[in-house]
């Protein structure tokens, strides 16, 4: 085909402005990045919503007293650590304000990131899990969180477009959630096989609200996978065993619960293959909160750790430092050890500060994502040093 001279201009034209464009682009995603964050997701996550959301206002939970929230806060926030949480660096790396609780009051912090995350919530409605024979610790699922987060939307902005504008310049994380559905299971009444029986249900779950929130105008979405359930401590107590071939010998975690939670992965994984080509506009990332949290359980030491990563910071004794009639914060439990630091479980089913600063350092970095975080977006790896503080 053969140009005349006016179309060969427009041609040069045309394709010069698409370089400028792709090279704004580019610098905007490089350096400005993300404008704000929105996250679902359970304990793991919350930042306060499960505090909110308690009844009893005179008997606080066992979260909202102290040890809680000594290391960083000096006082319990409603995280459910000694500390900052994987959200909280991933703020910090970005140059946000830490990310404030939906519940904690509708105000313009919402513009830099809004927390829809509580701790004990399910992907599974309530309803669902109890006709697995699964009793839940609340009713919050991850359509509850949905909800919340389409009537902040409609407050918020005013136009469709405001809000599709919006959530292209956030960064949505979806999780960690699921693994409450497991836990319950688990550390109820459930079988192995009666938990892998609602695994598809759970995946399912993940993958329309992913749909969802892109259909609304999420463009980046980080998705974390289950952690090395096998290495928690409560599991650890619920599943002792006298039979060493059910332990590890290199990290003293139970296999078969490992084993679960790596298969869970790949299913999940491979949903959002699926995902990425149905919708690939979208930037789908996979988060591997399995093998970020593994490396400080194959190597304690080499992280910091005292020898061995499994004993609970806060507790009531036992081997592991836990007991399920006195949890960290109740009255039993309310010494903590010495150094926070050295520990990298903190009251039995959630980590410590300095455990959250490696996963989120290995997200950040770009080692445990797919596609890693560090190429989309430069300030993560560039901040990785700030965790310092």
């Amino acid at each position: 085909m053969a140009f005349h001279s006016s179309s060969l201009k427009l041609y040069t034209w045309n394709t010069a402005i698409a370089c400028i464009i792709l090279v704004l682009n580019f610098f905007q995603a490089t350096e400005g990045c993300f404008n704000s964050i929105i996250s679902f997701g359970d304990s793991l996550a919350d930042t306060g919503n499960r505090l909110h959301l308690s009844q009893n206002k005179t008997l606080l939970p066992h979260f909202a007293v102290r040890p809680y929230g000594e290391t960083f806060f000096h006082r319990p926030t409603g995280r459910f650590s000694d500390g900052r949480i994987v959200i909280d660096f991933i703020a910090e790396s970005l140059g946000l304000p830490l990310v404030p609780p939906y519940l904690g009051g509708k105000d313009e912090r919402f513009k830099q990131g809004v927390n829809f995350a509580v701790g004990g919530a399910t992907a599974l409605d309530y309803a669902y899990l109890l006709e697995k024979g699964v009793t839940p610790g609340n009713n919050v699922s991850l359509g509850t969180q949905l909800i919340w987060f389409k009537e902040m939307l409609s407050s918020l902005c005013k136009f469709p477009s405001e809000c599709k504008e919006f959530l292209q310049n956030s960064l949505i994380l979806v999780g960690e959630i699921g693994g409450n559905d497991f836990n319950y299971g688990f550390l109820g009444n459930s079988t192995k096989e009666e938990v892998e029986s609602y695994v598809p249900a759970v995946i399912n779950t993940i993958s329309s609200a992913i749909q969802e929130l892109i259909e609304l105008g999420a463009s980046t979405l980080v998705v974390p996978g289950d952690l090395p359930i096998g290495c928690s401590t409560a599991y650890l107590t619920k599943f002792m065993h006298s039979d060493k071939e059910n332990y590890d010998p290199k990290t003293g975690c139970i296999n078969w619960l490992n084993h679960f939670a790596q298969h869970y992965n790949e299913l999940l994984q491979k949903e959002l293959h699926l995902l990425r080509k149905l919708h690939p506009s979208a930037t789908i990332i996979y988060a591997d909160y399995y093998n970020a949290a593994m490396q400080f359980y194959v190597s304690p030491m080499s992280h910091g750790f005292r020898k061995g990563a499994l004993d609970a910071c806060c507790g009531a004794g036992g081997p592991y430092n836990f007991k399920f009639s006195a949890v960290c914060g109740d009255p039993p439990a309310r010494n903590i050890c010495s150094d926070t630091s050295l520990y990298a479980n903190w009251d039995g089913m959630h980590f410590t500060e300095a455990a959250y600063k490696w996963i989120a350092r290995g997200l950040l970095e770009g080692t445990f994502t797919f596609p890693p975080l560090a190429k989309i977006c430069t300030p993560f790896n560039a901040n990785v040093n700030h965790f310092g503080s």
